[in-house]
């Protein structure tokens, strides 16, 4: 039963620091996550974060994975909000998170007893008022009104009678009211309440949006986010700034057109996940700066304007580098294009895979999340060519354990086309030899842009699949620069 579940996996929540096998008891709930009951989903998510924050060290990749799957694979709102929380709470400040997810329980107690019975038997008489929740009589905390009092006097003796007892009706309808709070009478209908309760959630009406001038440049903070996702929401407000323009790697007047390869754009955020926005996406190097060229398409049938957007925490600090520049508004069924410049200075944290960012976009509907994946050779940095003498030393230094070796897809192109694109997306040629049987060896050299340094060697053999060695103190971007590597070639 859901119930039983729930409540067994809370228990292992609860007393984690007791149980040696906690996590694998959560992990072995955890991999069937999608066919649980919505309420084993999330006490088994509350459990797994109460695990880590009691056991951090042996427990972050758990908790990722919860998050992700909450946040991200998930349809049920609730689930989603809880995640989210979460994760702000854990990436902005962990100690509150500990105060919030492992607060004391208070004690079950009944006070009845310890109130008075006169009291009591007045807090019955209003058990469905806040009086109840209180413990206090309604004259305590609300200040009555007086209302109009009504004395019907008749002209005749024989009316006098009736008229005192309309006095004394007006006199105990007053002390009710006097008692309660509560008129026994709304005088002027019902609208006035109903317009103060729109108001409570509906801002005023704003004027429309107005075109952006591109030919200025308002400079704008780039507004935090959730800590992480997990920082708030609160992503800036009004419309974007314009950012200063940049030229285009598809001018055709341009001279010096790069030559290094840019990816197709993707659809990262499909508009029935974001409300008719749909979002499409590529990353690019130029001019020694890493930029996300984007594609923002309205299938709604209004317009959209109020674009900003933010980056999560990831493994090598990326961030937008200025605000997101849209042509406001977005008109119903058609596309902007921009381009975000990114840069490295942003929050660190390791992410799975190594080169996954998550993306928040928001917009003047409402706030949107989605991920995606960034090609390593676009954080290859032009200052990655290494000296020829400190190749073999560094080489050398790295351990035997820290190789790996890879067969590459069949490739028509020379050792000269080789080495021309590779050198175009900044994977440097250190040096080239002969090798037995026609073979030529190409050494070449990568920087990424956090100053991790991956050392390679290619091996082509006419009529062969070529071979890659790639040697780093990092293990974790190997099979990086290797993807990235391949796709150099096959484009």
């Amino acid at each position: 039963e859901p119930e039983a579940r729930a409540a067994m996996i809370w228990i292992v929540g609860e007393y984690a620091e007791r149980i040696d096998n906690a996590d694998e008891i959560l992990q072995s709930f955890l991999d069937g996550f999608h066919d649980e009951n919505t309420q084993v989903q999330l006490q088994l998510l509350t459990a797994i974060v109460k695990l880590f924050l009691k056991k951090p060290q042996e427990t972050q990749e758990l908790v990722q994975k919860v998050l992700s799957l909450a946040t991200q694979d998930s349809d049920n709102p609730d689930l989603r909000d809880r995640g989210y929380i979460y994760w702000r709470l854990l990436s902005t400040d962990p100690a509150a998170a500990k105060e919030v997810v492992l607060a004391e329980k208070p004690l079950i107690s009944e006070e009845t007893d310890l109130i008075e019975p006169t009291l009591l038997d007045e807090l019955i008489c209003h058990i469905s008022s806040l009086a109840s929740v209180y413990h206090k009589p309604p004259a305590a905390f609300v200040e009555g009104r007086v209302p109009v009092r009504k004395i019907q006097v008749n002209r005749n003796a024989e009316g006098a009678a009736e008229a005192d007892h309309h006095i004394e009706e007006d006199d105990r309808t007053y002390s009710e009211v006097e008692e309660t709070g509560a008129p026994q009478q709304e005088v002027g209908g019902g609208d006035l309440l109903i317009g103060d309760l729109l108001s409570l959630d509906y801002p005023a009406p704003t004027p429309a949006a107005q075109p952006v001038n591109n030919n200025t440049y308002q400079q704008q903070p780039v507004a935090d986010l959730l800590g992480d996702i997990f920082g708030g929401m609160d992503l800036g407000g009004g419309a974007a700034a314009v950012a200063a323009p940049t030229s285009s790697p598809m001018d055709l007047f341009s001279l010096s057109a790069p030559t290094n390869y840019v990816a197709p754009q993707q659809v990262v955020l499909p508009a029935a996940r974001a409300k008719g926005l749909e979002v499409s996406a590529t990353f690019a190097r130029r001019n020694k700066g890493i930029f996300m060229d984007l594609t923002l398409a309205n299938k709604t049938m209004m317009g959209m304007s109020g674009f900003a957007v933010q980056f999560n925490k990831n493994s090598f600090g990326l961030a937008p580098g200025a605000p997101l520049s849209v042509n406001c508004p977005v008109l119903p069924n058609v596309s902007a294009s921009t381009s975000l410049p990114i840069v490295t200075t942003g929050p660190v944290m390791k992410m799975e895979p190594l080169l996954k960012v998550q993306i928040a976009i928001k917009n003047d509907i409402d706030v949107f999340y989605f991920e995606c994946v960034v090609p390593a050779y676009v954080l290859f940095v032009e200052e990655g060519s290494m000296e020829r003498n400190l190749f073999p030393q560094m080489w050398r230094e790295i351990p035997d354990e820290k190789e790996k070796q890879f067969s590459l897809p069949f490739t028509n192109k020379t050792q000269e086309q080789v080495e021309q694109s590779l050198t175009a997306n900044n994977v440097f040629v250190v040096a080239t030899r002969q090798g037995g049987d026609g073979e030529h060896l190409i050494y070449t050299s990568v920087k990424f842009t956090n100053g991790i340094w991956v050392l390679g060697e290619l091996r082509l053999a006419a009529g062969a699949a070529p071979t890659l060695a790639l040697k780093t103190q990092t293990v974790a971007a190997i099979s990086e620069v290797h993807s990235a590597i391949c796709t150099i070639l096959a484009n």
